[in-house]
């Protein structure tokens, strides 16, 4: 192979075959491609809380966050999977992630157990309402694979929603 055809092989279009219509692969690649934004952002503050809880619920917040930041990385390869198979391109570098992501960073010194369960549930229910408006959009255009996709992801979202909730609950220590 010469330099040429190197060349021109770094120039060739990623033309995924597809039969949604260009309008349809741009905009629910898009979407998809700032809810990749999220679930990395998301990610990032559940592993950061993981690392830093403390306080008398320490194991059994410790364990949770992991939990949860495994169940949301595994996400991020299906969704951006599904971009390509749409026939889109999606994240390739952590400044194109921080330009789309609308979840908020926590670059806090210390938080309390308390309030990272309050930030995480904050977090989760307004990605799970992300999802529902691309889950609209893949409605208009049909993309049936991707709706259903974002269902089992949604219930997912809501699942950790819950169950921040419940740990949130009771306790008179504003440390708990």
């Amino acid at each position: 192979m010469n330099l040429t055809d190197v060349k021109a092989r770094r120039k060739a279009p990623l033309d995924t075959p597809t039969d949604l219509t260009s309008a349809a692969t741009n905009d629910i690649s898009g979407a998809l491609t700032m809810l990749l934004a999220d679930l990395f952002a998301l990610y990032l503050k559940t592993k950061n809380f993981h690392w830093h809880v403390s306080g008398p619920h320490f194991r059994d917040y410790h364990l949770l966050f992991d939990e949860q930041g495994d169940q949301i990385f595994a996400a991020t390869d299906a969704i951006a999977e599904r971009v390509r198979k749409v026939g889109g391109t999606t994240l390739r570098s952590i400044g194109q992630a921080v330009r789309l992501k609308r979840l908020l960073d926590n670059d806090a010194d210390y938080v309390t157990p308390r309030d990272m369960l309050a930030e995480l549930r904050e977090d989760n229910k307004q990605l799970a309402s992300h999802m529902r408006e691309t889950h609209e959009l893949c409605d208009e255009h049909g993309d049936v694979a991707s709706a259903s996709l974002l269902e089992n992801l949604i219930d997912d979202a809501e699942r950790r929603t819950w169950f921040l909730f419940e740990a949130g609950r009771g306790g008179a220590s504003r440390y708990d």
